[in-house]
């Protein structure tokens, strides 16, 4: 009697053939697989969570060759990461569903950014431009007060609490009156309806001032840049009058940190046949002049960027080439005890390794055009993107979802143009993206399809989207499971803290 009282009070964890049911039978949950290398796979359920395995792997779970008593702990993290399960509707599949609802809640805050095109005048003539710039005509190739009103009515329709407003050219800071306007004019109107704005400036920096730095303070307006490496890269990118454009930009670079602080500037890059040749000096440049964190880019192959082919255009291996041998560069400043991380890989990484979602436009499904971003052009126009107006500048008006001046809110994001893009921008049911395991991973782009390919739905194989997003997310799953210290550095980055 007291020897049974001893076994039914008892709290010690239970060997695994205590909870082992009888027979061998498991049911197959949603999940895909790639192989990483000869040796191994990944296997990635319906939620991203994913799981290294030897190769071959994935063939026995289907064929249900795998034995719970003979591979209890592959048994058993595929029970817990929802790859298998041992009743046909799994006890925890709520658990499942809030997961996956949490990955798609971008959703919930539909169009949270929102760019103006306040003018397309620019002193730049950078031959990588994706649009057309003008230097006069401050009228026609301004943004309409008018239509400064409509667009900001628009924005605040969102059903999104927090905003973000962004104003692009040509070189914003040209209309620099008119982003004063629009800014001012949001306020009260943003505060009335409970919206949290953001306000954010993209710039060469070339015409910055302190009058400009004064009202960005007073009014906490971030600044985003272009800095495309050392000086004879960015200089050959980025054509100006006098050829100063970098020391311009350094220049505004060390101002703006004056008095905006390091946080509130932001750079980017773009890559160009010149850039291929130097990966380390572009990292080295951005590591010198303060930046903790790098964005490689592609040339996006869009507008009057393709007309300077020999210039602009290369083949995509070319970029993960050079994306791999600048990302070993940062890695190696990591590990001599630095935090400096890749911009476009901790988007991936925090897709990979969070169950949170991830609202960068390029990289959701649905699609970010229209559901995380739009943009009004300097003309009154609407399109679904940023991409999208670049295509219209060269005559393309494939994304134009409407007009300031005819169309209201229903008409521009529930209209006819925007329920014909909805079928094109889920990648669940893309082919080739429906079956890919890198699917939670990736997002949708018809934008990158039409203009590369003359179909919004897009072709997979011959995809530089897909070629470069399928060897990249590849690469880091890879470089995690062959490298500890690897991975413990992608989790600082994704945390925002230094590996210990």
């Amino acid at each position: 009697m007291v020897e049974t009282l001893i076994q039914r009070n008892t709290r010690k964890f239970k060997a695994p053939d205590f909870y082992a049911g009888s027979g061998n039978v498991y049911f197959l949950l949603p999940f895909r697989f790639h192989r990483l290398n000869d040796r191994k796979e990944v296997l990635v359920n319906e939620v991203g969570d994913h799981l290294v395995v030897p190769t071959g792997t994935a063939a026995r779970i289907v064929q249900r060759k795998l034995r719970r008593e003979d591979e209890a702990e592959l048994y058993g993290d595929l029970i817990a990461g929802f790859f298998i399960a041992e009743q046909q509707l799994p006890p925890l599949i709520d658990v499942l569903a809030t997961r996956y609802r949490t990955k798609k809640s971008f959703l919930d805050q539909f169009t949270s950014l929102h760019l103006f095109v306040i003018t397309l005048r620019c002193e730049h003539t950078c031959h990588y431009c994706q649009v057309s710039r003008v230097t006069s005509n401050k009228d026609e190739f301004d943004m309409r007060y008018e239509h400064i009103n409509k667009g900001i009515d628009l924005m605040l329709r969102s059903p999104g609490e927090y905003l973000t407003m962004e104003f692009q050219g040509g070189e914003a800071l040209l209309a620099f009156d008119k982003i004063v306007y629009a800014i001012e004019r949001t306020k009260p109107l943003a505060l009335e309806k409970g919206k949290q704005m953001t306000y954010v400036i993209c710039t060469n920096l070339a015409v910055l001032d302190e009058d400009v730095l004064a009202y960005c303070q007073a009014n906490n307006v971030l600044l985003s840049t272009s800095l495309d490496g050392p000086g004879f890269i960015h200089n050959q990118n980025r054509r100006r009058p006098g050829n100063n454009s970098y020391e311009l930009t350094i220049k505004g670079i060390e101002m703006a940190r004056q008095w905006l602080g390091p946080g509130n500037l932001s750079a980017l890059m773009t890559t160009t046949n010149l850039s291929l040749d130097h990966p380390l000096a572009i990292v080295d440049e951005y590591f010198q002049q303060g930046f903790r964190s790098i964005f490689l880019r592609p040339i996006s192959p869009y507008g009057f960027a393709l007309k300077n082919e020999k210039k602009n255009k290369y083949e995509i291996e070319r970029f993960i080439t050079f994306y791999k041998t600048a990302l070993q560069h940062i890695l190696n400043y990591n590990r001599d005890g630095e935090f400096f991380r890749e911009e476009y890989a901790t988007i991936i990484l925090k897709k990979i390794l969070t169950p949170f979602p991830v609202g960068y436009v390029d990289l959701n499904s649905p699609a970010g055009s229209i559901t995380n971003a739009i943009l009004f052009n300097y003309d009154g126009a609407v399109y679904a993107s940023d991409e999208s107006r670049m295509l219209a500048e060269s005559g393309d008006y494939t994304f134009r979802l409407g007009h300031l001046d005819t169309h209201d809110y229903e008409a521009v994001f529930y209209g006819e143009k925007a329920q014909e893009l909805a079928d094109v921008m889920v990648n669940e049911a893309l082919p080739g993206c429906s079956e890919c395991a890198f699917q939670s991973y990736c997002g949708a782009d018809p934008v990158h399809n039409h203009a590369t390919q003359g179909s919004v739905w897009g072709y997979r194989p011959t995809s530089t989207f897909c070629q470069k997003n399928m060897e990249l997310i590849r690469y880091l799953i890879e470089l995690m499971d062959s490298d500890p210290q690897v991975k413990q550095i992608f989790e600082g980055w994704v945390s925002q803290r230094r590996a210990s």
